[in-house]
């Protein structure tokens, strides 16, 4: 069977200006997870700037719903010389919401940026000899070795996605910020709009050719139905459950699961599951600074860890929208194993942990537990690892903050009574840890790591062994092997799998499956 079968805010946010009836159908407005706390789909993995990306700027590639990457800004893709040569060609008609063309060196500079911090692009650019225009239209690979994933890894959706920019923005450092929002795709983002914490908002871009296709995913057709997409920043779940009933929003991302019940019952709502590979918590350390700079010390953690008590906290008792045992992969897809699943499955023992933390060297080095507030996923989680740490008898600084400050605070490599920090908790979607081409947690290479760091030559060796593996069984063996480095190295902790519905206007329709994609969708 070929590899590519598995690549797979506050009630015044509603203040808005008054609109007539009939221009409120042509108005999406949305309730996401969290602030948009970057405009930088390469600089940030935040998934809420991975979707204004999707919104603002189009990818070479798109991913489908059976996961196979199709052609979406290119008329079509040649393969040469045995595997050596890739021609990316183009579709004509192809323009930047400031007007200007798409050429192929906008595209070979936007790679290249994007290929610096994204782990698949990390592999796609390792295994390149050399990438450049040959003309306007054509996009050139020549690689040192085949790797035929090269479509998987452009069509991406997981954090990063190949955002296409501009040359004058892609040229910018992949370290630093784009802070200037201009793309080719179907909305163009209302900077003189944005309201820090109330609201953001994207308007149609009437330059923006679909493609024929049907829509699926990422691929095909993105059809813009709606004149404006505004996101609603609305911490307080029971204002925006109250904003649902009553049509004063479309759309709620992440409804907690205490309120479920009442949404499903609830008028002219519905709800579905459009990620049926759910969400996996996780706990990340800093590997730069102690104590966590000590693999011991984070060996000695997992046998503290029980999956159960993370999911209960975000999901409650009903076990039907949640999932333990999870190791290093997604459950029930091709690379999860058990391999050394008993580390996070055995007797929990919080005495012998204690002493285990002693033993490998703990001295009450201080503990800065980043706490986000305003996502309540993630503020169950943190207050779990927190009550945990105490029972530890941890050097605990918890501190309390807006999802989108972790973003900001989690980028830095300080010491902690310098401004940095020693763990954090985030979600991952099922698809982001489906292999390891794109797991970004699941990556040794130091600074070049996502926040946290972690360096594993080993990790590294296993993952591109994997990336050359000729099979599925290859890959298999491979993946179970790094699973049990990973419990060895504890670049993160797997907290468990959730399972989550998204909450819309029963008048809501066309909605694509992934990830909160705003093409196709339509009022009836």
């Amino acid at each position: 069977m070929q590899r590519r079968r598995f690549l797979v805010g506050s009630a015044a946010a509603l203040a808005l200006p008054a609109i007539a009836r009939a221009q409120a159908s042509r108005v999406l407005r949305f309730v996401p997870d969290a602030d948009l706390a970057s405009l930088d789909p390469v600089w940030t993995t935040s998934y809420q700037t991975r979707d204004h990306g999707f919104m603002v700027y189009d990818t070479l590639f798109g991913s489908d719903s059976q996961f196979r990457p199709q052609p979406q800004m290119l008329d079509g893709a040649a393969v040469e010389s045995d595997g050596l040569t890739w021609k990316l060609s183009l579709r004509t008609g192809l323009k930047f919401h400031d007007g200007e063309r798409v050429l192929a060196r906008d595209c070979v500079a936007s790679i290249v940026r994007w290929g610096k911090r994204d782990t698949f692009g990390q592999a796609l650019l390792a295994a390149t000899d050399e990438l450049f225009h040959a003309d306007d239209r054509t996009i050139v690979f020549r690689l040192k070795y085949p790797f035929p994933l090269l479509p998987e890894a452009l069509s991406k959706t997981a954090p990063s996605m190949c955002p296409i920019m501009p040359l004058r923005l892609a040229e910018t450092d992949p370290f630093k910020q784009v802070t200037e929002a201009v793309g080719s795709g179907p909305y163009r983002y209302k900077a003189d709009e944005r309201v820090p914490g109330a609201r953001v908002v994207w308007e149609r871009n009437p330059d923006y050719v679909p493609r024929e296709d049907a829509p699926s995913r990422t691929a095909g057709a993105k059809i813009a139905n709606f004149d404006r997409i505004e996101w609603a920043i609305m911490p307080d779940t029971s204002t925006v459950a109250s904003a649902i009933q009553r049509g004063e929003v479309d759309w709620w991302y992440t409804p907690p699961a205490d309120l479920l019940a009442l949404l499903k019952k609830a008028p002219g709502v519905k709800l579905q599951v459009i990620v049926p590979t759910g969400t996996i918590a996780t706990m990340r350390f800093n590997h730069l600074q102690p104590p966590f700079d000590n693999p011991a010390i984070r060996r000695a953690m997992l046998g503290a860890i029980k999956q159960a008590d993370y999911m209960t906290a975000v999901n409650g008792e009903n076990a039907d929208m949640w999932r333990d045992h999870v190791g290093y992969f997604c459950p029930n897809t091709p690379m999860a194993s058990d391999a050394g699943i008993e580390a996070l499955t055995g007797p929990r023992d919080l005495d012998q942990v204690k002493r285990n933390l002693a033993a490998a060297g703990y001295k009450g080095e201080k503990v800065v537990l980043l706490g986000p507030m305003d996502i309540p996923s993630t503020k169950a989680l943190a207050e779990v690892t927190a009550d945990l740490l105490k029972r530890l008898g941890m050097n605990l600084d918890f501190q309390a903050m807006d999802w989108a400050t972790v973003v900001q605070r989690r980028v830095k490599t300080d010491p902690v009574d310098q401004g940095g920090w020693s763990i954090f908790q985030t979600s991952w979607s099922g698809l982001d840890q489906f292999n390891p081409a794109g797991h970004v947690f699941l990556r040794g290479n130091g600074r070049n790591a996502a926040p946290g760091w972690p360096t594993s030559p080993k990790i590294e060796e296993l993952r591109d062994a994997w990336l050359r593996a000729p099979d599925l069984a290859a890959q298999q063996k491979i993946a179970e092997q790094l699973q049990l480095q990973a419990f060895q190295d504890v670049p993160y902790i797997p907290l468990g799998q959730t399972i989550t519905p998204t909450a819309y206007r029963a008048d809501l329709t066309g909605l694509l499956d992934g990830l909160p994609l705003f093409w196709n969708v339509r009022r009836s």
